[in-house]
């Protein structure tokens, strides 16, 4: 099987300006997760697609793979889609790699790779980790049925405590894999309604009727999304071992 790794990033985020150009250990976030990325055993390709000139500069002064997207997709999702197009290879699998994650783990990359050669049939394979506390917003958790398929997505803490407290949640861990029919069918369809109230993508895959399974790993990883998160991560790259081996 070809596997195909694309990392979608945008220069404008709203709520941490150029946030992929910012540095750690004077490596820019978006090259940490390039470099992660390329750790792994079962990708043939990694490429960033990007909707800047500015970044594409970094990918080239780190010898990175890029390629130039339009600043109008309004997701990563639509992103990659556009790169995989403009590529003009076919892939048995795409795998998205989101560019905020630069902690991002390469052996769960490969562990999602694997859960997907397992079950061809589904559409999309979207893991997971367990967390204790589901408050913040800004973190999508799922909600599975007993075989692990994905029913629903939200940036709020459900199910609803009614009659029993949540002793955990399953985060969404932002490395997703598409077959290269479900990605094309996604693009080619509108915004839906649950998409737009939560500003979740994937919510879109569920509405339009595409099959998404999960898996659970071990772990953490998180997105930077505001400041806070980036000085975190600053802090979390001072013991983090797989950074060691490409510094």
């Amino acid at each position: 099987m070809k596997i195909l790794g694309l990392i979608p990033t945008r220069i404008g985020s709203t709520r941490l300006p150029s946030k992929p150009l910012l540095e750690i250990n004077k490596i820019p976030l978006i090259i940490h997760t390039y470099k992660r990325a390329k750790m792994s055993k079962l990708l043939d390709d990694v490429i960033i697609c990007c909707d800047d000139k500015k970044i594409m500069d970094i990918a080239k002064k780190f010898n990175s793979k890029s390629i130039l997207t339009s600043k109008k997709n309004k997701n990563g999702t639509e992103r990659i889609y556009e790169a995989y197009k403009k590529i003009k290879k076919k892939y048995d699998l795409i795998i998205d790699i989101q560019g905020d994650e630069p902690l991002i783990n390469p052996v769960h990359i490969d562990n999602v790779i694997e859960f997907h050669k397992k079950n061809k049939s589904i559409d999309i394979i979207l893991p997971h980790i367990k967390i204790k506390y589901g408050d913040n917003h800004n973190i999508v958790k799922l909600l599975t049925d007993i075989k692990d398929n994905v029913i629903y997505l939200s940036r709020t803490k459900l199910p609803l405590e009614f009659k029993q407290i949540n002793k955990s949640y399953k985060k969404h861990l932002s490395i997703i894999s598409f077959k290269p029919d479900a990605l094309k069918k996604f693009h080619s369809s509108k915004r839906t309604p649950l998409e737009k109230s939560e500003d979740i993508e994937l919510l879109r895959a569920l509405e339009i009727g595409l099959k998404i399974k999960t898996l659970p790993l071990r772990g953490d990883s998180f997105s930077i999304d505001i400041f806070d998160d980036y000085k975190k991560a600053i802090e979390k790259f001072k013991i983090d071992k797989i950074s060691k081996k490409y510094r």
